[in-house]
C-alpha cells in the first residue's frame, strides 16, 4: 500500500504558502509506516519543531489501474475519508532552500492519520463534500471539494500515468487554507459533511 499525496490543489492554500499555481497536479509519497495507528496519538517528533497539521479528503482505490481515462477513474474507488498531512514545516522548508527532497519533512512515521472510511454513494455530489478541521474545539480549516483546482477523477487518471494504482492505496487529494502548528496536548478532530472521521491527541 503507498499513500499518494496531492500538493497545493486549493487555491487559498497556495496563497498562505506564498506558492504558484501549478500548471498540473504535484504529488509526492509517504510510505505505508508514515500510518498513524488507529486510537494513537500523535507523538511531535524529535527532530522537529514545527510541526503542521493538513486536513484532507481521502480516496481509497480499489481497483488495479494504470493510464486510467479520467471518464473511468470513478471506477477506481468506492470510499471516501478525511486525514491528516503532517508536515515538519521547518525540515521542508531547510530542504527547499537547499533544492533537496524534502521527503523526512513528509514521511516520517505517524505522519498520516487515516479517519473512518465512508461509502461514497453516500454523498450526493462528490464534488460537494463539506469537511473541516478543529483544534481544541475551534475550527482551524474548513474546506470543500468544489474548490479542488484538480477534481479526485482528473487526479486519479493523472497519477495513473506515472505508477501503477494497486487496491489499497490512498490518495490525500490536497489540503485547503489554515494549517498551522500542534503543541503538547493539542486535540485535532475532523469532519467528513458534519460527521466526526477522526479525533487524536498530540503528545
Amino acid at each position: 500500500m503507498k499513500i499518494i499525496c496531492i500538493g497545493q490543489n486549493y487555491s487559498d492554500h497556495i496563497k498562505e504558502l506564498n506558492s504558484e499555481m501549478p500548471s498540473e497536479p504535484l504529488f509526492f509519497l509517504k510510505p505505508d509506516s508514515a500510518v498513524l495507528l488507529n486510537k494513537h496519538p500523535f507523538v511531535i517528533p524529535e527532530f522537529s519543531n514545527e510541526v503542521h497539521y493538513e486536513v484532507e479528503v481521502l480516496v481509497r482505490i480499489n481497483r488495479l489501474g494504470k493510464y486510467i481515462a479520467p471518464k473511468f477513474a470513478h471506477k477506481y474507488y468506492n470510499e471516501i475519508g478525511l486525514g491528516i498531512d503532517f508536515t515538519a514545516r521547518d525540515l521542508q522548508r531547510a530542504c527547499k532552500e537547499k533544492g533537496h527532497p524534502w521527503e523526512k519533512a513528509k514521511a516520517f512515521d505517524g505522519s498520516a492519520v487515516i479517519g473512518q472510511w465512508v461509502e461514497k454513494e453516500k454523498f450526493k455530489d462528490l464534488q460537494n463534500i463539506d469537511f473541516h478541521l478543529k483544534k481544541n474545539d475551534k475550527i482551524v480549516q474548513s474546506g470543500n471539494t468544489a474548490n479542488m483546482i484538480y477534481d479526485i477523477d482528473t487526479l486519479i487518471a493523472y497519477v495513473s500515468q506515472y505508477m501503477t494504482l494497486k487496491i489499497g492505496d490512498i490518495l490525500f487529494t490536497g489540503t485547503p487554507a489554515g494549517v498551522g502548528p500542534v503543541a503538547i496536548d493539542d486535540k485535532l478532530t475532523g469532519y467528513l459533511n458534519s460527521e466526526e472521521s477522526f479525533t487524536l491527541n498530540i503528545k
